[in-house]
């Protein structure tokens, strides 16, 4: 840096001369090298718009990118960009291909709930685990039966606290599948699981309920389940949450499309070293820090 930081739109055209889809498989060689998975991980997978991508058309034609991350290692695996967030089910497959899994608890929300994408995820060698809505008619019909019929297997309770509000989580499984009556069988589908969920506001007073069903190839007891069902969510708040509001992705206008889809990768990239680096900071302290002290940013460069 003998000459200083380059200007925001030198950097966004040297970043947008480089192409996305290599510049991915890169970052994820270096994930991979990362990733050490721990007992029970889950690899979380969802998708993020990033809004300032939005050309003329605002949030219609902004990048939507799905990503993976490995919740207990807090490290986007890998990710994919789509048109849309109906074409998610399209990339699922295709991301799960490029990353290694092997281990894990993959975790998707209802979007994913297909036959073809829980093929792939026994195929990497790894467990799903698959929220069950209303696109997939049928499969809900039938766990939401096994529930009124069937004694569950296992439960467990949580409660936390925290942000001004407490949350109650209730979390009952099932085992003996033989009255789950499909047209079709869900590969290695082992175990189905009910989450109530109550959550209390302090200040306002106000309760909300909410029922989730899941499916499961894997046979963990309704404590190992509610924990993993939390899990899933740690892409929304230690991902997609920070990638925007200490990184502003949302908020920067890069007009480059290929851009975009690099810095992405580069974001997470960031987000790894700050989180490593052992400096009691806020990241967003941690980053100021970077910025000023010379010492501290050739620290948090080598945090990998």
């Amino acid at each position: 840096y003998r000459y200083g930081i380059p200007s925001p739109d030198t950097l966004e055209r040297f970043f947008g001369a480089l192409e996305p889809a290599v510049f991915s498989r890169f970052f994820m060689e270096w994930a991979s090298g990362c990733f050490k998975p721990l007992e029970g991980e889950v690899v979380s997978i969802d998708g993020k718009r990033i809004r300032g991508s939005g050309g003329k058309n605002g949030q219609e034609d902004a990048i939507h990118m799905v990503s993976a991350f490995a919740t207990a290692n807090r490290l986007s695996l890998g990710q994919l960009d789509v048109f849309d967030k109906s074409n998610e089910i399209t990339a699922i497959p295709v991301l799960l291909e490029l990353i290694d899994t092997k281990g894990c608890m993959v975790s998707i929300d209802a979007m994913g709930c297909q036959r073809d994408i829980a093929a792939k995820i026994r195929s990497k060698k790894s467990d799903y685990l698959l929220a069950v809505k209303d696109n997939q008619g049928e499969l809900l019909e039938q766990v939401e039966k096994m529930f009124s019929i069937r004694t569950p297997c296992g439960s467990d309770r949580s409660v936390d606290g925290g942000h001004g509000r407490v949350e109650t989580r209730e979390c009952d499984v099932i085992g003996e599948l033989g009255f789950l009556d499909l047209d079709e069988p869900w590969p290695d589908l082992k175990t189905i699981v009910l989450i109530r969920s109550q959550r209390y506001f302090k200040k306002t007073g106000e309760t909300q309920h909410q029922t989730r069903y899941y499916i499961s190839s894997a046979a963990h007891s309704a404590e190992t389940f509610n924990a993993q069902i939390r899990s899933h969510w740690g892409i929304e708040n230690n991902l997609h949450w920070e990638l925007d509001v200490n990184f502003g992705e949302d908020a920067a206008k890069r007009k480059n499309r290929n851009a975009v889809r690099n810095f992405n990768a580069i974001l997470k990239i960031c987000l790894r070293m700050v989180e490593r680096h052992s400096e009691k900071l806020s990241k967003k302290g941690k980053m100021i820090s970077a910025s000023l002290n010379d010492t501290f940013r050739e620290q948090i460069l080598g945090y990998f």
